[in-house]
């Protein structure tokens, strides 16, 4: 790993460890709505998507959509009180980064008014000088948009910005906006199993703070 002036973090899969809770919200509106059950495995290989197409896709768009996303929303806000957690090493990284001087954002497709919830509820939400959800750019994940989109907000230099993340959502939008991108191995994919290769993998958070702690 090298120093960057400026890191870009997915969320769900890489700061929270919410699989778990992902699955159960989706097996739950899935059940209720469409009377049926989504194989575990699509799920989690659709983590990092944006949900509305998720839903479409997998219970029909002849749907209430909208009700069907608002009743997940709830259902994930009450849930979360028991399974929301951070991956180890996660704040401890994002507070050396800040103490670095480094300029934090997240892009994700999760939206707005949940990550708040999840980032206030995890006590990281001040770490971040700036937030990127679908409600901020037409495109999503894997296209570059919602990074360029960071890289705007932030003020930041391409060759200056990193972008982390669990899934080939992320690295494939890094790659495409033109910085550097980090796979972490805590993912249900496999750095081999990306359709791009990513800059740096690494294995903990703390080996992004690494070439800092070791100067």
């Amino acid at each position: 790993m090298k120093v960057y002036d400026y890191y870009l973090f997915d969320a769900d899969g890489t700061l929270f460890d919410t699989t778990e809770l992902i699955c159960e919200c989706f097996q739950y509106v899935a059940e209720k709505h469409a009377n049926k059950q989504i194989d575990r495995q699509v799920i989690i290989q659709a983590i990092g998507s944006p949900l509305r197409p998720q839903i479409i896709e997998h219970l029909g768009a002849d749907l209430d959509i909208e009700t069907i996303l608002d009743d997940y929303l709830q259902y994930q806000l009450k849930a979360m009180e028991h399974s929301l957690t951070l991956f180890p090493k996660v704040q401890e990284t994002l507070k050396t980064l800040k103490e670095g001087n480094k300029k934090l954002a997240i892009v994700t497709s999760r939206k707005r008014y949940s990550l708040d919830v999840f980032l206030k509820t995890t006590g990281i939400h001040d770490y971040f000088d700036a937030l990127v959800t679908p409600e901020d750019t037409e495109l999503h994940k894997p296209n570059p948009e919602p990074a360029l989109k960071a890289i705007e907000l932030l003020g930041a230099s391409k060759p200056a910005t990193v972008f982390i993340g669990d899934a080939k959502w992320d690295v494939c939008s890094g790659n495409s906006a033109g910085v550097d991108t980090v796979f972490v191995n805590w993912s249900h994919t496999t750095a081999g199993e990306l359709p791009e290769a990513p800059t740096w993998t690494i294995d903990t958070m703390s080996q992004l703070t690494a070439p800092l702690t070791d100067r």
